[in-house]
Parts: C-alpha cells; sequence; structure tokens
C-alpha cells in the first residue's frame, strides 16, 4: 500500500507513525513515497508532487486532510484499481474517482486519525479492506422509509463545492451520507439550499447524517431568524462573521443544527436517517462508495 499527501501538510508526525503502525498490525507493507515534512505553503507540497503521490498501488490511503485535493483534480488523475481511503478534503478524490467510473473509493479514517479511532472503527475499515462483510451502521430515523441505491458518502462543504463540475458522481437513486466540521447551522442551511436550488437533493432516494462535529453556534454566537434579512444584514457590515453574529440571541431567534437539516430534507419524500457514526468525531466507520446499500428502519447497509 502506499500512502498518499494530497491535501494540507503534515502537522503530527507522531499520529502518522501511530495510523502507519495500525496499518502495518494488519500485515500491510506500507510505502511513503514523500518526505513528511514536505510543504508548499499550507500544502502538502506544490500540485504536481501531491498528484504523483497518487500512482496506482492495491491501496492508496491518504494521511490527513485540511484542503488542497480538489486543486488535483485540474489535471488528469492516475486511473488504477485498487482502494482509496480517506475522507473530509479528500471527498473531492472519492467523488471524481466515482464520477469517472471507478470503484474502490472508501470514506473511512485517514492515516492520521486511525489509531485514535475506536476499536469497532478500526476493525470495520480493515474488514472492508480485505472483502470481509460489515455490520449496518445504525441511527435515527428523521423521515420514515426505506431506500436502496448506490452509495455516495461525504463531506458536505467539499462536496458543495463539486457541484456543476464533471467530478460529481450520478445523483439519481442515490443514498448521499454526509457529515461536516467547524460549519455553523446558517452556513449548513445556505449549502443545503444549493442543493436543492440545483435540483441535487430531489434525485436522491435517501439521505444520511453523520456528525457535525463542531457545527452548533454558541448561544452567545447564534444567527438570528429570518436568514434572508440577517444576511443582508452581514452584507452591510463585512467585519461580521455570521448573520448578525455579534448580537447574542434568544433561543427563539436561533435555529439549531437539527432543525437546519430537518427541515431542509423534510419534504423531500424520501427516508431521511442522522445520527450515524461517521466524520470528525470518533469513531469514523468505513464506507464504500458506489456499492448498493439500504437505508431504512434505523440502519445503513450494505447489499451483497
Amino acid at each position: 500500500m502506499r500512502l498518499v499527501a494530497a491535501s494540507s501538510a503534515l502537522a503530527d508526525m507522531g499520529r502518522l507513525q501511530q495510523g502507519v503502525a495500525v496499518l502495518q498490525s494488519w500485515g500491510l507493507t506500507v510505502e511513503m513515497p514523500f518526505d513528511p515534512a514536505r510543504r508548499w505553503g499550507y500544502l502538502a507540497g506544490h500540485d504536481q508532487q501531491r498528484r504523483a503521490d497518487l500512482q496506482p498501488a492495491p491501496l492508496l490511503a491518504c494521511v490527513r486532510g485540511g484542503w488542497g485535493a480538489a486543486r488535483l483534480l485540474e489535471q488528469p488523475l492516475p486511473e488504477a484499481d485498487g482502494w482509496l481511503l480517506g475522507f473530509s478534503d479528500v471527498t473531492s478524490l472519492l467523488w471524481a474517482r466515482q464520477a469517472r467510473g471507478q470503484a474502490g473509493g472508501v470514506h473511512g479514517p485517514l492515516v492520521t486519525t486511525l489509531a485514535a479511532e475506536p476499536d469497532w472503527s478500526r476493525e470495520r475499515l480493515r474488514a472492508l479492506l480485505f472483502g470481509e462483510p460489515v455490520p449496518p451502521l445504525t441511527g435515527d430515523t428523521w423521515c420514515a422509509g426505506v431506500a436502496q441505491g448506490p452509495l455516495l458518502v461525504g463531506n458536505l462543504t467539499v462536496a458543495t463545492h463539486l457541484l456543476g463540475t464533471p467530478h460529481l458522481p450520478a445523483l439519481d437513486g442515490a443514498i448521499l451520507v454526509l457529515e461536516d466540521v467547524g460549519e455553523a447551522p446558517y452556513r449548513i442551511e445556505r449549502m443545503l439550499t444549493h442543493w436543492r436550488l440545483c435540483g441535487a437533493l430531489q434525485r436522491l432516494a435517501g439521505i444520511g447524517f453523520g456528525s457535525f462535529e463542531a457545527c452548533e453556534d454558541p448561544e452567545s454566537e447564534a444567527p438570528a431568524a429570518g436568514v434572508a434579512q440577517a444576511q443582508a444584514l452581514q452584507d452591510m457590515e463585512p467585519q461580521a462573521e455570521g448573520p448578525d453574529l455579534q448580537r447574542p440571541q434568544a433561543a427563539s431567534q436561533r435555529f439549531s443544527l437539527e432543525q437546519v437539516l430537518r427541515e431542509r430534507t423534510a419534504d423531500l419524500g424520501i427516508p431521511v436517517l442522522a445520527g450515524l457514526p461517521l466524520g470528525h468525531a470518533p469513531g469514523n466507520g468505513a464506507l464504500p462508495l458506489g456499492v448498493r446499500a439500504r437505508l431504512g428502519d434505523g440502519a445503513l447497509s450494505l447489499l451483497p
């Protein structure tokens, strides 16, 4: 297998070494084709250097997220069989691969997050990579029903920036599972509204939500209700970080993350499952892209 530094520069060599040790404990031979200290600004090297990391191997495991993977899509990437593992910023590479019709993308832990995963998550990833069955992931049913279709998993922010590009996989009849980190509810709403405006959410068979880590506004920094009015206020006050962000608001004048996620999906007429154990909060249950899956009855299962 081969390590890939496709995004931000490495900041913690200890976590990298711990993740490599986990992979080696599974009997994998780990190749690191780059200098871990390689850097170009905040990126893990120039685009051509990071693109070269993606040379064919039975398993390409991305070492960290951050930003930068989407830049690599400006030029053709090597096409090869085998697994491509990662999440967060790696969503760009996973989805572009799926859009090209290549199987083998796995939304799962990065090498630098692998050692911190709970035992069940590490074992799930190992089983998936070695062709063994994995159990369903369970969650909370928000909209009842059962859907079956090809599975698509990714980071909401990164995936939103692939809309309108040739790197967006087919959405018709798909089961889409999203996660994110560090985005305020009004930003989550803005992105989901964009998905609705371009008709993307309406094409799905089912939706799942993983963890949205650090995506709740503190009570003292919550945006006001009436997003359109608040956004206009933000436009007039460039120093603000969000809608009416500088003014503490009562609970009746805020939208929680759950309210946003529920409201933006409740009228789609498809099953919605929330609280799936995947994303930036351990554990990050691994899921393969493109395989047929079943979403319903409180669980997301891979179909044979």
